[in-house]
């Protein structure tokens, strides 16, 4: 699978196993299952700041995207994000997208690329944050794109990791896989706990702002 990534795409599986020497070294405690999900306050692609504390009662999508990445090219090619994406709306859910990449760093956009991004791909976010000094990133724990997390309506975490279980950048896995964040997603609107609310996440390392 190496031969695919370029320098700045390395494939990282950081749950359980070794990590790559691209990723982040992470300073805080990583969030808890069950736990206030953290608070963050952030800018969409139109300027607008957006806080967790905004969309209280609602369940919060947070999905970690980097564009050149070929593994969220992957979903994004196949149109599987977008599907959830819109099925994820379709059920009152909130789908915020996050790029964390600082400038010089691949998939770092502002908010004119992002806006460009959404219209290009036909994707459906209800917006995409823009975090270029990884302060989402590390509080948080996120360390690949993507890197799923989802929120109940009382703000506490109840799923954090991969969107699906197969860890490739191959389009035809897609209907393969267990769609693990789907299925987190649908428990959460629904009530019910979430069987396996950790799981791998994998994907291409995010390159933290200096010093964050």
């Amino acid at each position: 699978m190496a031969k695919f990534l370029s320098r700045r795409a390395t494939l990282a599986i950081p749950l359980g196993a070794v990590l790559m020497p691209a990723l982040p070294r992470l300073a805080q405690a990583a969030p808890v299952i069950g736990a206030p999900a953290p608070d963050f306050a952030a800018p969409d692609q139109d300027g607008t700041m957006r806080r967790l504390a905004d969309f209280r009662g609602k369940v919060v999508v947070l999905e970690w995207t980097n564009h050149d990445c070929p593994f969220v090219r992957k979903h994004y090619g196949s149109n599987n994000m977008q599907a959830l994406q819109k099925q994820a709306a379709g059920r009152g859910l909130v789908w915020l997208s996050v790029i964390s990449s600082p400038p010089g760093e691949q998939g770092h956009v502002d908010g004119a690329g992002a806006r460009r991004l959404t219209t290009e791909r036909g994707a459906a976010p209800a917006a995409v944050l823009l975090d270029p000094e990884s302060r989402m990133a590390r509080a948080y724990g996120a360390t690949t794109t993507p890197h799923m997390y989802v929120i109940d309506g009382e703000g506490l975490l109840r799923y954090m990791g991969g969107i699906d279980s197969i860890a490739s950048n191959r389009a035809e896995d897609v209907p393969k896989a267990e769609p693990l964040a789907w299925n987190a997603m649908l428990a959460v609107a629904d009530g019910r706990p979430v069987e396996r609310a950790v799981t791998r996440n994998y994907g291409c390392a995010i390159k933290y702002a200096p010093g964050a």
